[in-house]
């Protein structure tokens, strides 16, 4: 038995109640939380000699959960040229060459949080191929398409391919693929290549820089929302690496593709049986399959979202990526199969169609997700908590700086709403907050922020008016769901998601108000995982770690 830690002077927000101040003491033992309460209760005695850290009134809270990651994605892009916040084609050129000039011995060039509207919409190879001549891969920020230069277009082969379900390879009209990948193109075509390419060497360390940026930020565990046998195996030769275990808890759904036929959909979902069979929260609860993943639509910003009215714009609705007929037998047999399902549903129709998958064909009982909901009908948004359904919601999707193309999209009944998450709380579904990343922030204070205020946690000084405001959440709400919601969206919060006492000793010491305004001051001092100090600010160098 190791000595105990005490931590006192402090706020704790235990998540199990939504109050704070009431309690200020921790403490911690063999990696559980062995106390929580106040000095002059009968039970801290036994502790009363224990070293104490005195935490001068910062905030203890639950360690959070990144309900909604892409966990090896998030550490790659942190190596990535960062094209957020560029105006135009070229300021993107100017970071890609500067980029260029600073690696040489990089064999490719990759590229992320580029946008359609940063570009007019246009995404050619001609417009970089006189760059580089090595391959250039630009992700879009939301990861459903892929801009690429001729030179990648080349090493993937992608002249010669059909367009695969769900998926559009842009050509000109000579039929030459033109530059842009689309939606399962990138599923298909660019990540499996790149898995293929990128060195094992260069995948751990791009999940240890996950890890690392996680703990920054005080999150101590994630569910990941597109896991395949590429990012699997990584993770698998990363907790080998490290003795057998991971300092972060992750739990994950195997992303199944439209692929072919129902056959090849279904034998997708029997690989994700397998794995759950092997990886479970009995062989392995820090590192387990939890369910599938399914992305029925695209994303309002490129007019992929599956609505039910055509864009303002006179853009046509696209087809649901996943049918009504593609997802009754794959919904039906993950069930059977005790798997979560998790259901990427953007656009009112794409989520109607989602809620009645798993009303008609999925078990209740298993806590299925709908992920995203970003724009709802108020009869849907009610059908969430009557069938059990986890509203898995991202704010940082949310931010006025990145939706100031929606009223000409959807017009002001439609985005009137958007982000509907107050009305999803008040009919009672669970929710659970994430993050989305990388195609998003990750760190959660600044998601929380949005959740709060509505307001823009990536560019406050441009003063945007709040989206729907009236849809914000509470503090304690926005808290709770990044924190126990998330947790038991997963079937976690017997071991995580609170504090309180036999539980694992994850939690994060925070400098902040417990104010929707104040969020974005808030600053993380400590993240502790299993009763060990995984993150210092203080070691780590006086710089803010909430954006």
């Amino acid at each position: 038995m190791s000595a105990p830690l005490l931590f006192t002077n402090a706020r704790l927000f235990t998540g199990s109640t939504t109050t704070s101040d009431t309690l200020t003491t921790l403490v911690v033992q063999d990696g559980k939380i062995a106390f929580v309460g106040t000095p002059d209760s009968p039970a801290f005695d036994a502790y009363a000699h224990a070293p104490t850290t005195d935490l001068n009134g910062a905030y203890i809270l639950p360690g959070f959960i990144d309900a909604h990651t892409h966990f090896l994605l998030l550490g790659q892009s942190l190596a990535k040229v960062q094209l957020d916040g560029c105006h135009d084609l070229a300021e993107i050129r100017a970071r890609i060459s500067a980029y260029v000039a600073r690696h040489p011995e990089k064999e490719r060039v990759l590229c992320s949080g580029w946008m359609h509207s940063m570009t007019g919409g246009a995404a050619l190879a001609s417009m970089l191929d006189d760059l580089t001549d090595k391959p250039v891969y630009i992700d879009s920020k939301d990861l459903h398409s892929c801009w690429c230069n001729s030179a990648a277009l080349r090493e993937m082969g992608v002249q010669d391919m059909r367009d695969p379900d769900g998926g559009k390879i842009e050509r000109d009209e000579e039929g030459v693929a033109s530059g842009l990948l689309s939606e399962a193109c990138v599923l298909l075509i660019v990540w499996p290549h790149l898995a293929r390419v990128l060195s094992e060497e260069e995948k751990l360390a791009s999940l240890r820089a996950a890890m690392k940026a996680y703990h920054a930020v005080g999150v101590t565990g994630c569910i990941d929302m597109a896991m395949d046998d590429n990012a699997w195996a990584a993770l698998l030769a990363l907790r080998a690496a490290e003795g057998g275990t991971l300092p972060i808890r992750i739990a994950a759904h195997w992303c199944i593709n439209p692929g072919t036929s129902e056959a090849d959909r279904l034998s997708q979902v029997d690989r994700a049986i397998e794995l759950a069979s092997q990886y479970n929260s009995a062989t392995s609860p820090d590192l387990r399959i939890v369910g599938i993943k399914l992305i029925c639509d695209g994303v309002i910003d490129a007019c992929t979202a599956a609505l039910s009215a055509p864009y303002t714009t006179s853009v046509s609705s696209p087809d649901p990526i996943w049918t009504p007929a593609m997802l009754a037998p794959v919904v039906r047999k993950a069930s059977t199969a005790s798997l979560q399902c998790a259901l990427h549903a953007i656009g009112d129709l794409a989520v109607h169609n989602a809620i009645n998958a798993l009303e008609a064909h999925a078990s209740p009982t298993l806590r299925h997700r709908i992920e995203h909901l970003e724009l709802t009908a108020p009869a849907d948004a009610a059908r969430l908590a009557a069938l059990h359904i986890t509203a898995s919601i991202q704010p940082v999707h949310a931010d006025p700086a990145i939706l100031r193309a929606w009223p000409a999209l959807l017009g002001p009944d439609r985005l009137a709403r958007a982000f509907a998450y107050a009305d999803f709380a008040a009919h009672g579904a669970v929710l659970a907050l994430g993050s989305d990343a990388p195609t998003a922030p990750h760190p959660p204070l600044a998601n929380m922020y949005v959740a709060t205020t509505r307001k823009s946690a990536r560019d406050p000084a441009a003063s945007d008016a709040p989206v729907n405001d009236g849809f914000r959440l509470g503090v304690a709400q926005a808290v709770t769901a990044a924190t126990r919601g998330a947790a038991y969206s997963c079937f976690a919060e017997e071991r995580v998601g609170t504090l309180e006492v036999g539980k694992e000793a994850d939690f994060v010491v925070v400098e902040m108000r417990f104010e929707a305004e104040a969020l974005l001051r808030a600053r993380v001092l400590q993240t502790w995982f299993a009763g060990r100090k995984v993150f210092d600010a203080s070691e780590a160098g006086d710089e803010r770690t909430e954006m």
